[in-house]
């Protein structure tokens, strides 16, 4: 019986530990049916009230639609965050579909970076807790239709033949 290579090994769970999330992670839809849109003026605290009401936890994401290259949204630090500074985000997008995981505890500070978006609203503020024994609130089905935590056990069908096949 061949043994199986440990650096073929190693990679193939490295691989495997990168395509898994927690199983238990949940996706969430940034502004409900509406979406990433810039709120009416009578509604400007929308979506930090949305996040209020959400229990983030470290593996989960935020999904973000919205107008394809009309709109985008940003990671930004606290400051740009309180001063709607779009110059420098820590990270960007503008592709109307975006999904951010939350991958650490703490603070994440979203904003639009089209002009006078935040202004008026268009921002939000996430706190994330650790990973716990605590289960977040049921939220809307993710957007894809597939249940929180499908892309894991989906890669784990797929890498189980795999580190079978390397163990003969």
């Amino acid at each position: 019986m061949a043994k199986a290579n440990p650096v073929s090994l190693a990679l193939l769970l490295a691989l495997l530990g990168a395509l898994c999330r927690r199983a238990d992670a949940t996706a969430f839809e940034v502004g409900g049916d509406d979406g990433w849109v810039v709120p009416p003026a009578s509604d400007g605290a929308r979506f930090n009230h949305w996040a209020s009401k959400n229990r983030f936890l470290v593996g989960d994401t935020v999904h973000f639609k919205y107008e394809n290259q009309e709109d985008s949204v940003m990671v930004v630090t606290e400051d740009d965050y309180n001063s709607c500074r779009a110059a420098h985000p820590i990270f960007f997008s503008n592709n109307g579909d975006t999904e951010v995981e939350l991958d650490r505890p703490g603070l994440f500070y979203f904003i639009s970076g089209v002009e006078g978006h935040c202004e008026r609203g268009q921002r939000m503020a996430v706190k994330v807790i650790g990973d716990g024994p605590s289960s977040p609130p049921p939220s809307p089905p993710h957007p894809s239709g597939a249940a929180p935590g499908a892309s894991a056990i989906a890669a784990a069908a797929i890498a189980l033949p795999l580190i079978m096949l390397l163990a003969v």
